[in-house]
């Protein structure tokens, strides 16, 4: 009975020290601000995405993608906001603006394939007038190849049937915004 015992709390203490994979942001305070905002459709922000870090990746990872996603978008399935893939596996953050293709600042393996809004790299919130709050979904995929074999011109869905595929583990964060 003492063995079981011993095996039991070794057991629950290797659990305990587990950590798990986390996403986090120095940038989203759970609200958008007008820096984040899409730069369009009647938003007039500064479309500059958030600093975005993760942390204890699980095991087998060979690389990662970043989504942003937009649950309650008025079009009968979300709206893609951002798409970002096949960053390295030794890669543990994206820098506020890495979302612009024009600044380059995107880790050098990373892909920004297509959007929503039909463009390549990140572009912010910009929800209907009055349509209340929005939730803007982040998620860092921890993914079990190193290329997803998808270009730049891949549209989200393509993006997102592959990372089903290749996730191991995910991790989200959630930025609200209304106009």
């Amino acid at each position: 009975m003492k063995k079981i015992v011993l095996i039991a709390a070794i057991f629950l203490m290797q659990l305990s020290q587990a950590q798990n994979f986390t996403l986090k942001s120095g940038d989203i305070g759970g609200q958008s601000t007008k820096k984040q905002e899409f730069n369009g459709f009647g938003c007039t922000g500064e479309n500059a995405s958030p600093q975005l870090s993760w942390a204890n990746a699980p095991a087998g990872t060979k690389s990662f993608a970043i989504t942003m996603y937009d649950p309650d978008a008025p079009t009968g399935s979300g709206f893609w906001h951002w798409v970002v893939f096949d960053i390295s596996s030794n890669v543990n953050e994206l820098v506020a603006k890495a979302g612009s293709i024009a600044l380059n600042l995107a880790p050098k393996s990373a892909i920004q394939s297509k959007t929503d809004f039909g463009g390549n790299g990140y572009g912010g919130p910009c929800p209907p007038v009055g349509h209340g709050i929005h939730q803007y979904v982040f998620t860092v995929h921890a993914l079990k190849t190193d290329k997803l074999g998808l270009d730049a011109n891949s549209n989200p869905a393509l993006v997102g049937y592959y990372l089903w595929l290749n996730t191991i583990e995910k991790a989200s964060i959630v930025m609200y915004y209304k106009r």
